[in-house]
């Protein structure tokens, strides 16, 4: 079919053989009609007046929500699926970049003072710093993740392989000896480091996940009845839902979750009112993982306390960053991991107030947590060890007691200030990159530093940042309810650390801005 111009004369698409708009599009639409499905057509293609606004302000409204969770299988979830309506991201392309710069030769890291030592001596203290990656050293921002160890750390746990490896507490020889006053020494470590009351309080588990499940199980769960409810946050990492939901989908109870603000603050005020006669127990966090957002947690434990209501705190994100004494926000549990805090995987700590884990019933059952045992009944040892059933990760824990003991000789306080600086810096430099987002956006924040980038998709951001040995994650950082509630299914998130230098920012921001 040839379509004359109004001149009546051909058009030079006819001339090329090129086929005119209306054709295209029509085209299209014969093809692809399901593309065209929401839109308006008035000489083309254009989305639904006030779509977008309509879709921003659904995410946001502040209203306490309630919910009977179900936990599933994943062939269940197919058969209950539903439809996510998400952004979408374009690809992009890989362009040169700078020379970076010479960490060997004097500069920033030597003027930085961070408690008694420089930034460099604090970065010369982690080998894996040196690393080269695709040739480029290696920029380590991937803290929320895992951080790196310090050679302190590395050193601590070849010295116990090489001289101290026994079971604890039963055996009757030098070894055994040596072993249990390592483990026990890093319980008291634990506890000083969080400034609780004893180190009976101080519960060894494999991580803050299992630490979370613990408190569930052996302490929430024998509370509930149908109808009972669980408070948690909007913010909360999948290891701060799922337990709960767990426990509530066994006893009928019912989890609500507090909102948050367009900038990821929770709002006290909605919190308040989720309180109810029914309301059995509280667990937040005290860092967003995502967002980075600080919570106001001693406003939230005093709220709980207020009501009757004990509380969990997350530490995950926060005790590596921020000075924490549980005894001073009067915390009724607080939970952490050990690879988030410099030490080895594997490893973390329960606290739990003692008249608490005193009525808690044992989580798991075997040996070390038995004080006697027949066929026709068993006793079990007081805390904290009728919760550390079997043999624990004793080389793990005493590593973990040297990373505390790092940070300890650096001062919580010196690398709390020192961290806010360069999230500052960070923040002023990312604002820097054309089409940069942050997610995320609350006047106090930690570590995280989430964003989206227009027109290129996450895993595109990060392959690229790769390229530069820049380690960054991208993902949903098991944090899918509250990325759903901004309007993704995923970020690029870089999350700092106190070994980070303003030479990791600029080298960050610098392959950022190629994708301009």
């Amino acid at each position: 079919m040839t379509t004359i111009n109004p001149t009546g004369s051909p058009s030079l698409e006819e001339l090329a053989g090129v086929p005119s708009a209306a054709q295209l599009e029509k085209m299209a639409n014969d093809l692809f009609p399901e593309l065209s499905e929401g839109y308006k057509d008035v000489g083309g293609f254009y989305p639904e007046p006030f779509a977008c606004e309509e879709r921003i302000e659904k995410f946001f409204t502040n209203e306490p929500a309630s919910y009977s969770p179900a936990v599933m299988s994943e062939d269940e979830a197919k058969e209950d699926a539903r439809q996510i309506d998400v952004p979408t991201s374009l690809q992009g392309e890989y362009a040169a970049v700078g020379q970076e710069p010479d960490r060997n030769k004097e500069g920033r890291d030597d003027t930085i003072i961070i408690g008694s030592k420089t930034l460099r001596q604090i970065r010369d203290d982690f080998p894996i710093l040196k690393e080269k990656i695709n040739g480029s050293s290696l920029v380590w921002l991937d803290n929320g993740a895992t951080t790196q160890k310090p050679q302190v750390v590395i050193d601590r746990l070849k010295y116990f392989y090489e001289h101290e490896n026994s079971n604890v507490h039963r055996g009757a020889h030098a070894l055994a000896a040596r072993s249990t006053d390592a483990y026990e020494n890093a319980r008291e470590t634990v506890r000083r480091f969080i400034g609780a009351p004893s180190k009976d309080e101080i519960v060894f588990v494999r991580g803050t996940t299992e630490g979370i499940n613990l408190v569930a199980n052996a302490y929430v769960k024998p509370t509930l009845q149908p109808g009972d409810e669980i408070i948690v946050s909007i913010l909360e990492h999948h290891a701060n839902i799922v337990p709960w939901q767990l426990i509530a989908q066994e006893t009928g109870a019912v989890i609500k979750v507090i909102p948050c603000d367009r900038d990821g603050q929770l709002i006290l005020s909605e919190y308040e009112k989720l309180f109810t006669k029914n309301t059995k127990f509280v667990s937040v966090t005290h860092v967003s993982n995502t967002l980075g957002t600080v919570t106001p947690i001693e406003e939230l434990i005093a709220i709980a306390h207020m009501h009757g209501v004990r509380i969990l705190v997350d530490g995950a994100q926060s005790v590596a960053h921020i000075p924490v004494n549980v005894s001073a926000m009067d915390a009724d549990f607080f939970v952490f991991s050990g690879h988030k805090i410099f030490a080895p995987t594997g490893i973390g700590a329960v606290y739990g107030k003692k008249e608490l884990l005193e009525v808690a019933r044992p989580y798991h059952g075997g040996g070390n947590m038995i004080k006697d045992v027949t066929f026709e009944r068993t006793i079990y040892n007081p805390a904290p060890n009728k919760f550390e059933a079997g043999t624990g990760s004793i080389g793990d824990a005493v590593g973990l007691s040297a990373a505390l003991e790092y940070l300890e000789a650096i001062g919580m306080p010196n690398v709390n200030k020192w961290e806010h600086e360069l999230l500052t810096y960070a923040l002023s430099e990312l604002s820097k990159v054309d089409g940069l987002h942050l997610v995320g956006t609350a006047a106090n924040k930690a570590s995280a530093l989430a964003f989206k980038l227009d027109g290129y998709s996450d895993e595109e951001v990060g392959e690229r940042l790769d390229r530069y040995g820049i380690a960054v994650r991208v993902g949903h950082h098991c944090a899918q309810p509250v990325l759903r509630h901004f309007g993704y299914e995923s970020v690029v998130r870089p999350t700092i650390a106190l070994y980070n230098s303003p030479d990791d920012i600029d080298a960050l921001v610098r392959i950022l801005k190629t994708f301009a």
